[in-house]
């Protein structure tokens, strides 16, 4: 008797946080960039927005400036896109992802994957190299094959002439 296959319910696409995600995320946030005791000018972000648009740029692959208006100033958006990579904060966010699905008994720790994107190598690819991809000339242009320099009617180059 052959097996039957489970049918498996494919979950909706993701393009904003939920509110009770957020309240996490809103957490982490206020902990890791806490508002100046100084002063100083107030931050004019909406932090939801900019995560839903990171989101949102990252789900569709279009360019910064090409985000829809309703999710803000897309250079502030890019600048905080920055910063949270290089402090490592999406890192966080993914760690609180997973510990929330392990609560739910949502992961299956034997076996998990990662998926990625595949883009061509920029700037050439590998770094060293044997073999370079451009082309002999090096800094300055060589000469044609078949030509030589103007000289003058008398056969000589007059800068090579006294006077």
């Amino acid at each position: 008797m052959p097996r039957r296959k489970r049918e498996v319910q494919p979950l909706a696409t993701i393009w904003e946080i939920d509110d009770q995600l957020w309240e996490r995320i809103e957490a982490m946030i206020a902990e890791a960039y806490p508002i100046s005791p100084k002063g100083g000018r107030p931050r004019t972000v909406d932090f939801r927005a900019a995560i839903n648009a990171c989101i949102y740029r990252l789900r569709s692959g279009c360019q910064w400036n090409q985000l829809p208006e309703t999710f803000g100033d897309d250079s502030t958006i890019h600048r905080w896109f920055s910063r949270w990579c290089r402090d490592g904060f999406f890192g966080r966010i993914w760690a609180l992802l997973l510990s929330a699905c392990d609560e739910l008994g949502g992961l299956n720790w034997k076996w998990q994957s990662a998926d990625g994107c595949m883009n061509k190598a920029r700037f050439g690819g590998e770094k060293n190299r044997t073999q370079s991809d451009r082309s002999g000339q090096t800094g300055h242009q060589e000469k044609p094959l078949g030509r030589s320099r103007r000289q003058t009617a008398g056969g000589r180059d007059r800068r090579r002439e006294r006077p």
